[in-house]
């Protein structure tokens, strides 16, 4: 039988209990992640990713983005609210390198390490990045276009933006491999349609329409490079090379298919991981390393089966 006094005596246990399990909750670190967007599912292997750290480090994890790649305002806004609650560290994927290097710079002030993913940012705020060497692998994707279309003839791009570091380092580096290596490949259009499908495929369909001897067409990210096999399929073309980048369902159905000759994937599961454990190693005051390449690789029909590929495709 329970008298008022073990009655009282429990409640206080519990509320004890609760009060200890509330404080440690609150020692758990809190790490949030800015992403680029939503739309793609590249960003949702990037959660992946940094879900497994989280629960590898036993800490805090949020994971957010706008709903566009073009809502650089929007993604300003989420990286003042996460700020705004004193986390022990945050990553950050850049939609405009420069515009949110005022605000990086508080969480430098504020001694809140940065460890910038995916696009890096143009300042030495961030600890670390952990990113694809993009140059590099666009580099790759102008070899596999020149090969495919016998190193001579038009290509274009469609690109993503022209303000993060990862649609300035894929256009340049796709760019700067064809001047110094294939003298007898002309770029004739560099067009930016924000990562939309719908908006690369109606300059996909622009830039087929102006030039009817184009031989082939890079789309520097999932939706770009989507936007562009729809744009091609709509306007009724045929030959055209496409090389894409990044994985997807879409993307995979489209190399199964013929319409896309092949693609770079990058490692999104590794780079969401590695952002979490740098940020994890730099809020205990560890030394991490500033630059984590997550690596890349070119992948096509005949090799999308291979262990060492597949494991970095995503649906």
């Amino acid at each position: 039988m329970f008298t008022r006094r073990t009655l009282i005596g429990a409640v206080s246990a519990i509320a004890v209990m609760a009060s200890a399990g509330f404080a440690q909750a609150q020692d758990k670190l809190y790490i949030p992640l800015i992403s680029k967007g939503f739309q793609h599912q590249f960003w949702q292997a990037v959660k992946a990713g940094a879900d497994k750290a989280a629960a590898e480090f036993n800490v805090e994890v949020t994971f957010e983005g706008p709903d566009n790649e073009t809502m650089v305002d929007k993604q300003i806004d989420m990286l003042t609210a996460a700020l705004g609650k004193k986390p022990a560290a945050i990553g950050f994927a850049a939609l405009d390198s420069q515009a949110a290097i005022p605000l990086l710079k508080q969480a430098q002030d504020a001694k809140i390490p940065v460890v910038a993913f995916d696009s890096g940012v143009d300042s030495d705020i961030p600890v670390a990045t952990a990113s694809t060497d993009n140059l590099a692998a666009a580099a790759l994707a102008a070899d596999k276009m020149a090969e495919l279309i016998g190193g001579e003839g038009k290509v274009a791009l469609v690109v993503h933006d022209q303000t993060s570091r990862t649609g300035i380092d894929r256009r340049d580096g796709f760019v700067n491999q064809v001047k110094a290596k294939y003298p007898k490949i002309e770029i004739v259009s560099i067009q930016y349609g924000a990562g939309d499908q719908l908006q690369s495929t109606e300059i996909t369909k622009s830039i087929l329409q102006g030039n009817p001897d184009l031989k082939g067409i890079f789309g520097a990210n999932e939706g770009s490079a989507i936007g562009v096999v729809n744009g091609v399929k709509e306007a009724g073309r045929s030959g055209i090379v496409i090389i894409g980048y990044d994985s997807g369902a879409a993307q995979k159905k489209a190399i199964m298919d013929g319409a896309m000759a092949g693609a770079i994937t990058q490692n999104p599961v590794g780079i969401g991981y590695e952002t979490v454990k740098a940020a994890v190693a730099a809020a205990k005051g560890e030394k991490v390393e500033k630059n984590i390449d997550t690596g890349f690789f070119w992948y096509d029909k005949s090799t999308m089966d291979k262990p060492e590929i597949a494991a970095v495709l995503y649906d």
